[in-house]
Formats: structure tokens, sequence, C-alpha cells
């Protein structure tokens, strides 16, 4: 299983104003691909059965629902706090929530990790300090997975801003859990990370045609909606040019 890209939605029931499933189904009509079931406080039979749910939703678009903890209840993605455990349980699919450089430095068998706050958050006021897009670059370049950027992601600029910073994606919540129209909230944030990973075809004076790969990641199959990538991309690729004959 690739890990997580594009936009991926973490849910919160209490703040969804239309009711957590109405927008779950709302931001994958707009493209989202990837969901992350939160709802810790929820009975295990209830949140089993919210995570059924929730995959049935997904499933028509090929999408894939990740649980919040190391119980996968029924499926086989989940993704773990920064406090643990350690190891990280054999999953098919494992990420994990980091902050740090030093966080970023247990990781083992992880397959992707979330880095927060990028920007001050609504959802979690005062926590921080915000990293900025320059620290999410900085902690890219030195993670051994790809990294979902998370905090205060809500506007398309956000979203290349953080692309173009080297990461495989941002991790959403308030922007989509508040918004009165899910389906257009997503619809416009995977559209901004399309752009922002579709390669710029620029035709010079000589009929050589350059490739801009400012935010570019590497290029790799596509599920459900055009708009979002499922990719297993890491780092940043290196910069590279084409020529086509004339």
């Amino acid at each position: 299983m690739v890990p997580p890209s594009g936009v991926v939605v973490l849910t919160d029931r209490l703040a969804a104003c239309r009711g957590l499933e109405r927008v779950i189904a709302g931001a994958v009509a707009g493209g989202v691909r990837w969901v992350v079931l939160r709802e810790k406080d929820l009975p295990c039979a209830e949140r089993a059965a919210l995570a059924a749910d929730l995959r049935a939703i997904l499933a028509d678009v090929g999408g894939t629902l990740v649980v919040a903890g190391p119980d996968p209840l029924g499926g086989d993605a989940v993704h773990l706090p920064a406090a643990g455990p350690y190891p990280p349980p054999t999953h098919r699919l494992v990420g994990r929530s980091c902050h740090d450089e030093a966080e970023l430095n247990r990781l083992t068998t992880e397959h992707y990790a979330t880095i927060s706050p990028i920007w001050p958050t609504k959802t979690k006021p005062g926590y921080g300090p915000p990293l900025g897009v320059a620290g999410l670059g900085s902690l890219v370049r030195v993670s051994p997975v790809p990294l979902l950027a998370l905090g205060g992601v809500e506007t398309p600029d956000q979203v290349t801003a953080c692309v173009k910073a080297g990461a495989a994606g941002v991790a959403v919540l308030g922007a989509l859990m508040r918004a009165k129209n899910p389906a257009e909230t997503a619809a416009i944030l995977t559209s901004a990370y399309a752009e922002a990973v579709t390669p710029v075809l620029t035709q010079t004076r000589r009929g050589v045609t350059k490739v801009s790969t400012s935010g570019l990641r590497p290029t790799v199959p596509t599920q459900g909606s055009s708009l979002t990538a499922r990719s297993g991309h890491g780092r940043p690729q290196p910069q590279t040019a084409t020529k086509e004959a004339t």
C-alpha cells in the first residue's frame, strides 16, 4: 500500500457542521482519497461502526481510510501518535505524528509521517510554535519517509507552498470540517495540489521544451479522481530538463 499524498482529511465529528459522514462524502466528491479517522473518545464498537461507514464512502473511488491508533478497526492502515507505541505494529500502512527532527529520527518501519504545526491552527490554538514553510522544508530534507504538512492548512496558496517545500501532501481538518460546502472546498484544495505537482512546460526561442520542476514530485499512477495522486514518493527529486526534437 502506498503512503498518503494529496489532500488528506482528518476527522472531527464535533466540528463537522453538516455531520461527519456528509462532510466526508462531500470531501470525497471533491477529490479527496485519504481520510484519517480520529474520534478516539468513542466506544470501540461505535468507532468501528463509523470506520465501516467511512470505508464504504471511500470504496467507490478507491480511497483509503487510516485509523488513528494501533487498532485498524477491521482495516490495515493506522496512524500512530508520536508517543508510541514503539516499535510500530506491522500493518500494511503505518503513519506517525511528528513535530521535530528528533521524532523523525525515531521512525523505523513507518511508511509516512505528519509534521506539525506548519501554521497556527484553530483546532489547537496556542499549539506550536509553528514551523512555517521553511521549517517544513528543512524537515523534509532529513526525513526518512514522506511527510504530510499539518496545521493551519486552509487555502490553495498554503497547499502550494507545502508541496513546493517538498511535502507529499497536506493533512486538513478544520478547513473541511467547518466548510459550508465540503465538496467545493475539497475541490479547490485538491486542484491546488494537482497544479503544484504538474510540470510546467515552456517553449524556448530555439524550440527546446524545458520542464520546470519547482514543487514537482515524482510521477506515479493515480487512483480515483485525477485531482489527487496516491504516491509512494519521499524526498524531492533533482531538477531535470528534457529536450524534444524540433
